[in-house]
């Protein structure tokens, strides 16, 4: 009896059950009729390119802010530049446009957003988005700038950014900040200058190296490397002089006097000194033998 019994209840669950399920298809083949519109007034959740699909402008654009309030940049993205097309001469046009390029700095898509807030700042220079939009140009360049041992055009773009933007918008409270990282990245500009000059040193380019020491030192004379790189002027030039035929050793001899008296006026206490002073005496016993005047 007790086996009849739960046979009987459990035919009534499974029933019960397939009708339920059968409501719910019938339910969802309803809801496939309905338009995106439809499905998210009713609270249901809709894909992002059925959403995109539907070719409803107000649509995309509502659902677009509602991703980017949530923070759901690259959802957003897609959504804003699905409906873009449609708000060309609209007054929300500049609001879809910057919507869009912030989208893909939040997400780090640095590179399109470079392009996008570059098109957008010459496009729309009334927007109320400008100044915002010129900040994240100016960020998406730093981000993008890379280390010292690299090309560094895009740190000079990221410093010419920083400092059009300091001009433009001098009450900013950006501005501090932006100083700051103009300093950051033209520290990078400098050990770039002294790694590019170091490179010829290393490879024994001795007369290269002078050139490109000095040069380095003429663009950045504060550089955090200045007694580096007239130690290595110094070494250069002793380089230059003993390796050099007769005929040019008297002027290389004399340049290594006159590069090591640089050097040891501006730091006497380096610790490269005794062995610039082993080059001098070289220099200077060469100098007096062949009664070459020595210049101080």
């Amino acid at each position: 009896m007790v086996k009849w019994i739960v046979k009987i209840g459990l035919f009534v669950l499974l029933s019960a059950f397939a009708v339920n399920t059968s409501f719910a298809k019938s339910d969802e083949k309803k809801d496939g009729k309905k338009s995106a519109r439809e499905r998210v007034e009713l609270g249901k959740r809709v894909a992002i390119h059925k959403i995109i699909k539907s070719a409803d402008p107000d649509l995309i654009y509502s659902e677009g802010l509602k991703y980017y309030n949530r923070q759901k940049w690259r959802q957003a993205g897609d959504l804003f530049d699905a409906c873009m097309a449609y708000y060309v001469g609209d007054a929300r046009e500049d609001s879809v446009a910057f919507f869009s390029a912030r989208s893909k700095f939040k997400n780090r898509d640095y590179s399109e957003a470079t392009t996008q807030l570059d098109e957008f700042r010459r496009k729309f220079g009334r927007s109320i988005f400008v100044e915002d939009a010129d900040a994240m140009l100016s960020m998406c360049y730093y981000y993008l700038a890379p280390d010292p041992t690299r090309d560094q055009t895009v740190t000079g773009e990221a410093i010419v950014s920083f400092s059009e933007f300091i001009e433009r918008y001098p009450n900013s409270k950006r501005v501090e900040t932006f100083k700051s990282l103009i300093e950051e990245l033209t520290m990078r500009l400098k050990k770039k200058a002294y790694l590019n000059a170091y490179t010829y040193f290393k490879v024994q380019r001795y007369k290269s190296a002078v050139v490109a020491l000095r040069n380095a030192l003429k663009l950045y004379p504060d550089t955090p490397h200045r007694e580096e790189i007239l130690y290595l002027i110094a070494v250069s030039n002793y380089k230059l002089a003993h390796n050099s035929i007769a005929d040019k050793q008297g002027e290389r001899y004399l340049n290594v006097l006159d590069s090591y008296y640089s050097f040891i006026n501006e730091f006497p206490e380096s610790k490269h000194r005794k062995e610039l002073e082993r080059y001098i005496k070289e220099a200077k016993d060469y100098l007096d033998k062949n009664n070459i005047e020595k210049q101080k």
